[in-house]
């Protein structure tokens, strides 16, 4: 079956008129890759971007750093995030680069100012400029380097493709998404270090098995609960205050996992049972084609499937009222329009009644 790329998913709207159309792609699947929605095309190959970072730091925890190095929860789940840069990110920081002998210098991420808006405003009163820390990619090279130190492989020029640990993830990559890791095109993330290219439907498959992990060997298995328990435990690590991944797993209590990546893209695993009683594992990719510079639509889209499976409910929905199907307000706060999806699912619980 033959399938457009992306279809209109997400509508903005100024009085009666419908002014912006946000058009993207997704897919809802299982572990094993059983589809039971889509929009668009599932075979859209596209960049997770920092969506991918839960999956880059799986070889670190399976070959047993965590251990090693002594990484607490909130350790383990910032090597996944994509964090605000607030006191509590830089610290947790520190304390992991004294635990493998490593700083700041090490890092090959760049630097920028926090995405924390007070944690900026306070930063630039007090005249102080920000480091690598402060990046909110961090965390994820963090990790490769304390890979490295525990392979005891050179850490100068970890981002390189040919870098033994860079082998080593893309490998990994590719066993989750079911890929040789020359299928996956590569691409350089705005961090530095390699990005892959994954159809959405290898990439929904792929969170599936992250939070359903039984299917998988020991070691990688207890890796991705290890990984998906440190995420939902501590989601201030994973974003921070005010960003959707933190607000939506705080809210959901446990039942999901949530990953966002530059250029609209968003993951979102469901955890076993929490559908109804045996209802597997669920994986979830988004894609917006637009890059949804505002995340007003990915997150929407988001809101919607997981309204969809049964999984929030109006108490969480209003909760979370800030994100998705939101009005639009002008300078006044007046309501002057609305953001909405506009597809829909079937009741998803149908399936495991």
């Amino acid at each position: 079956m033959q399938f457009v790329d992306h279809v209109p998913l997400v509508e903005v709207t100024r009085g009666d008129i419908v002014e912006s159309v946000h058009y993207g792609a997704f897919c809802v699947a299982d572990r094993d890759g059983y589809l039971f929605a889509q929009g668009g095309n599932p075979d859209y190959l596209t960049y997770p971007r920092s969506s991918l970072k839960p999956m880059q730091a799986l070889p670190f925890i399976e070959l047993g750093g965590d251990t090693l190095f002594g990484f607490s929860g909130e350790e383990i789940a910032i090597l996944c995030g994509s964090h605000a840069g607030t006191a509590l990110h830089t610290s947790v920081l520190e304390g992991m680069h004294h635990k493998i002998g490593t700083s700041e210098i090490d890092l090959a991420c760049g630097v920028h100012w926090p995405y924390d808006t007070n944690t900026r405003e306070a930063m630039k009163l007090a005249g102080q400029s920000p480091t690598e820390f402060h990046h909110n990619c961090s965390g994820k090279h963090t990790g490769m380097l304390a890979l490295a130190k525990m392979l005891d492989l050179p850490i100068k020029d970890y981002l390189n493709l040919q870098h033994p640990i860079q082998v080593i993830i893309r490998e990994t990559i590719g066993e989750m998404m079911g890929m040789a890791p020359e299928e996956m095109p590569v691409g350089i993330d705005g961090c530095s270090a390699p990005v892959y290219g994954i159809p959405i439907m290898r990439m929904a498959q792929a969170v599936a098995k992250m939070v359903d992990s039984t299917d998988l060997r020991t070691e990688r298995a207890e890796a991705c609960q290890t990984i998906t328990s440190a995420m939902i435990t501590y989601p201030v690590m994973v974003a921070g205050p005010g960003q959707f991944d933190t607000d939506l797993m705080t809210t959901a209590k446990g039942k999901v996992l949530s990953k966002g990546g530059a250029e609209g893209y968003l993951i979102i695993g469901v955890l076993p049972g929490m559908i109804t009683k045996g209802s597997p594992g669920i994986g979830i990719a988004i894609k917006i084609a637009d890059g949804d510079a505002r995340g007003r639509a990915r997150a929407a889209v988001g809101l919607t499937i997981l309204e969809a499976l049964g999984v929030l409910d109006e108490n969480d929905l209003d909760r979370l009222d800030s994100y998705g199907n939101v009005p639009v307000k002008n300078w006044r706060k007046l309501d002057v329009g609305q953001v909405r999806s506009i597809f829909s699912l079937p009741v998803f619980a149908d399936h495991w009644a």
